[in-house]
C-alpha cells in the first residue's frame, strides 16, 4: 500500500500535468474517476477527441522508468474504466478517443522530466 508521501507526490504529479495540458490547449473534463476497473486520472478535451489520460510519476533512480511503467495489463485496466466512463456519460459516446501517458520521471534534486505520449496506445490493437 502506498505511503502518504507517495500519494502526495501522486496528486502533485497530476496536478502538474492538468495545469501543464491546459497550457496546451486541452480542456478539463474530469479528474480521478474511480471505478472497479481502477482510475482514471485524467478526462481532457483536445478539440473534439475526448482523451483519457494516465500520469505516471517514477522518482530519481527508480528502476522502471514512468513511461515504461504503463505495461498492457495497466493499459488493459485504462480500456476498461473508460469503456465504463463513456457507458455513463451517453453524450460522450460517439466523440473520438486517445489515451494519452504523461510520463514525469524524478531527476536530480528537484527537477523532473516530463513526456506528453499522445495516442499512447489503442485497445484491441
Amino acid at each position: 500500500m502506498p505511503d502518504a508521501a507517495h500519494l502526495d507526490r501522486g496528486k502533485a504529479a497530476e496536478a502538474f500535468a492538468l495545469q501543464w495540458l491546459q497550457k496546451r490547449g486541452l480542456q478539463n473534463i474530469d479528474r480521478n474517476v474511480r471505478c472497479r476497473f481502477g482510475e482514471i486520472d485524467l478526462v481532457m478535451q483536445d478539440g473534439p477527441v475526448l482523451v483519457f489520460v494516465e500520469v505516471r510519476y517514477r522518482r530519481a533512480g527508480n528502476k522502471l522508468d514512468a513511461a515504461t511503467s504503463v505495461d498492457s495489463r495497466k493499459q488493459r485496466k485504462l480500456a476498461l474504466a473508460a469503456a465504463w466512463y463513456l457507458a455513463r456519460r451517453k453524450p460522450l459516446q460517439d466523440r473520438p478517443v486517445r489515451f494519452d501517458v504523461i510520463a514525469i520521471d524524478g531527476r536530480s534534486a528537484g527537477h523532473s522530466a516530463l513526456q506528453w505520449i499522445k495516442d499512447a496506445f489503442r485497445p484491441g490493437a
